[in-house]
């Protein structure tokens, strides 16, 4: 599996969502069983997927001696890609697919760049060469929906990369619920929503609750539920979702309606824990005390840089 970003941790993470057994092998590069081609699709930290071929050191030689020694079960036209992850090494990926291309043409394969029957994957990265045959590769379609490009925008809205990765990581999927009790604009519903999740989302404030049905009417048509509410007492019934995405305020808002951030944060945590056995809860700070009050167990906590003065601590929660 090819990773993307450069927190390789993080991307395995949401990786293990559509394969098992998912161990970063090399920076930017991962290993694992039972791939789920269609969730490959929808991941945000992961480009593709391919069957292994072979596993050799970082350079051409190395690639093209085990693609020559490899047992290949097809026929068709092929493409070769390959590709020095995050420029690393100082392969030439020209020459590896030269050569790779060659070793094909030779046991009878056909070229077609344009649409070939398979794709060979040649991945280098640190010390180490993966040859792999495509067989998923992610939609790469976020940047068509950056906050400021939505029907309704507020300042602080996430980047649908890291919402599509909440959205998954909480349990997003076909015929699963996903439910944001401080929905803001919407961006982590719709993330949810593409991945063909049925999604909820509440909000405190009238203005966010009319705006989130206006981006999510934009990008998933009618297949979603807006409710204005409150975050600590939601109008929910007990285990009604599979997952919860969640975007606290932040310090600088030290109220929120009547709440202190704390008692909503803490109240929040309780809620989500009455309605769903998974969360993904985003801060500018660890909540993984409050989590544990009040039943959770911290699966996972990544830290995420946004700029100087803001990095998002990012919690993974499962219910005890």
């Amino acid at each position: 599996m090819e990773l993307a970003g450069t927190d390789d941790a993080y991307a395995a993470h949401e990786a293990r969502v559509a394969a098992t057994g998912v161990t970063v092998d090399a920076p930017g590069l991962a290993v694992a069983r039972g791939v789920d081609r269609e969730r490959i699709r929808g991941l945000a930290y992961t480009h593709r997927a391919a069957e292994l071929v072979g596993h050799g050191d970082a350079s051409v030689e190395s690639a093209r001696a085990l693609l020559s020694a490899a047992s290949i079960d097809r026929t068709g036209s092929v493409a070769v890609r390959a590709r020095d992850v995050r420029s690393a090494t100082g392969v030439s990926t020209r020459e590896a697919e030269i050569e790779l291309g060659s070793v094909l043409t030779d046991r009878g394969f056909s070229v077609d760049l344009d649409d070939p029957d398979h794709v060979l994957c040649a991945w280098f990265s640190g010390e180490t060469c993966l040859l792999g045959w495509q067989v998923a590769e992610s939609v790469r379609d976020f940047s068509t929906r950056q906050p400021t490009d939505r029907p309704f925008f507020q300042p602080g809205s996430m980047d649908p990369l890291d919402a599509r990765w909440a959205a998954n990581v909480a349990g997003g999927g076909n015929e699963r619920r996903i439910v944001d009790p401080m929905c803001g604009t919407g961006g982590f519903l719709i993330e949810a929503g593409l991945v063909g999740s049925e999604v909820v989302g509440v909000d405190a404030q009238w203005k966010m609750t009319r705006g989130a049905r206006e981006n999510l009417a934009a990008y998933l048509g009618g297949e979603y539920e807006i409710l204005r509410g409150d975050a600590t007492a939601l109008p929910l019934r007990d285990d009604c979702a599979d997952g919860v995405v969640v975007d606290v305020p932040y310090g600088r808002q030290s109220k929120v309606a009547t709440h202190s951030l704390s008692d909503l944060v803490s109240g929040a945590l309780d809620e989500a824990a009455r309605i769903a056995p998974r969360a993904v809860v985003v801060a500018d700070r660890s909540w993984a005390e409050a989590a544990e009050v009040a039943g959770w167990q911290v699966e996972e906590r990544f830290e995420r840089r946004v700029h100087g003065s803001l990095t998002r601590h990012v919690h993974v929660l499962y219910r005890s």
